[in-house]
């Protein structure tokens, strides 16, 4: 079908992404009597979706938490993942013949670890609900006329009852999200909050000691000081170095923490800890006790990798062969301090285009949490990464996609 040939719409959804998908198609199902559109910028639908845990999509978690999210508030988060759990999520994809296994990690992923059976089956899912879905349609322009909203773009214009924004953020703009949805909102009198990069890599300095260890993988913890020195959050998982700084799991997790604080508070700054559950105190005590023993040895019981033993004397000033023994109290306090709490040098992050997600967004405070309707303008809806909510990786931001996406969809189509 061509959009020059169709001039209205009952509800039309802008964004084809997770939740997108999911308001259309419960839009569809709820009242099958209505006219469904889904416009759409990318030339190929579920980009995210099809890269998402390595290509397998990690569909959600075991345990989805309102408080593991940040931005808006966590009672308010809550209502809405509610609405559609963790049980109804596994049901819903199972009915659309993709059934989920959970791995150790409680993240849980198609059994046929495909992400392109995941979007395949939203887009059967939603022809099936009678949605027609137009792509590329880029969305440059809308408003409010007398019957509703318009939408409108080099394609054309169209004009409907209902309008669902599902834009999506401004991580991974090839994907075709670039923020836009944000600045829609805002033309209705929303106040959206500051947006920035989240589960994003971290860089340093390009001659940091880290980065010397490109491609170096180990479990470590990783906390956020404010500019006093109180710690303030820590993950501890999987971190990997890089030539560029620091990524893996748990600074994807604590970026968005950290670019958040750092706005407010210059002299905020991460630390590491090499050695996950020890104490400063701990390792000073221990290096006391080794006699003969060399400090080299003794940290090679941690199982580390040589290298990163050696770049941790080096930063501490001490000889990896030197004794015990023979180790001076201040040596101790250095090695001690460079293996349970190094500073990290950090200068930044690598951007929206290696962010899995975006921070801020539209206030849940804004916006009728039953439907996810614009508490500014009736018949405006939201749902998906444009709101201001953020999760953890291991398919948090999803589940919010497919809960927020079920409420729009279900309120945007009454009966």
């Amino acid at each position: 079908m061509n959009t020059e040939n169709l001039k209205e719409a009952d509800i039309i959804i802008v964004g084809a992404g997770a939740a997108g998908l999911m308001a259309a198609i419960w839009a569809g199902r709820t009242n099958p009597q209505q006219s469904i559109v889904v416009l759409d910028t990318a030339k190929k639908l579920g980009a995210k979706i099809l890269i998402a845990g390595g290509g397998r999509c990690n569909v959600t978690h075991h345990e989805v938490n309102p408080n593991r999210y940040a931005g808006s508030t966590r009672p308010a988060i809550a209502r809405v993942l509610q609405r559609f759990d963790v049980s109804e999520t596994v049901r819903f994809f199972s009915e659309l013949g993709v059934t989920l296994k959970r791995e150790s990690t409680g993240k849980l992923f198609p059994t046929s670890n495909k992400a392109r059976d995941v979007l395949d089956a939203l887009l059967t899912a939603a022809r099936d609900a009678n949605v027609n879905i137009y792509n590329p349609r880029r969305v440059d322009r809308i408003g409010a006329v007398p019957t509703g909203f318009f939408v409108a773009g080099d394609w054309g214009r169209m004009e409907c009852r209902k309008l669902v924004i599902a834009t999506g953020g401004k991580s991974l703009p090839k994907s075709g999200s670039d923020g836009k949805g944000i600045e829609f909102a805002r033309s209705f009198g929303h106040q959206p909050t500051r947006n920035f990069p989240a589960l994003v890599p971290l860089t340093l300095q390009k001659d940091d000691e880290i980065c010397q260890l490109s491609g170096v993988t180990v479990p470590a913890t990783i906390r956020l000081h404010s500019g006093t020195g109180k710690c303030i959050i820590e993950f501890t998982d999987s971190t990997l170095c890089t030539h560029f700084g620091l990524s893996g799991p748990s600074i994807l997790d604590i970026s968005r923490y950290y670019l958040d604080l750092i706005f407010e508070d210059p002299k905020a700054y991460l630390s590491i800890s090499w050695f996950p559950g020890k104490s400063k105190q701990g390792i000073d005590e221990e290096l006391q006790t080794l006699g003969n023993k060399s400090v080299f040895r003794y940290l090679q019981s941690f199982g580390l990798p040589e290298r990163m033993l050696k770049m941790l004397c080096r930063h501490s000033g001490v000889d990896i062969d030197v004794k015990g023994a023979q180790l001076q109290r201040k040596q101790r306090q250095r090695l001690a301090q460079s293996v349970i709490e190094m500073r990290l040098g950090v200068t930044g992050d690598r951007g929206y285009n290696f962010a899995e997600v975006t921070a801020g967004g539209i206030p849940l405070s804004e916006l009728f949490l039953k439907r996810m309707e614009s508490r500014c303008h009736p018949g405006l809806f939201v749902c998906g990464e444009v709101c201001d909510v953020d999760g953890p990786i291991g398919g948090f931001n999803f589940q919010w996609a497919w809960a927020s996406g079920y409420v729009a969809g279900t309120a945007s189509s009454p009966i």
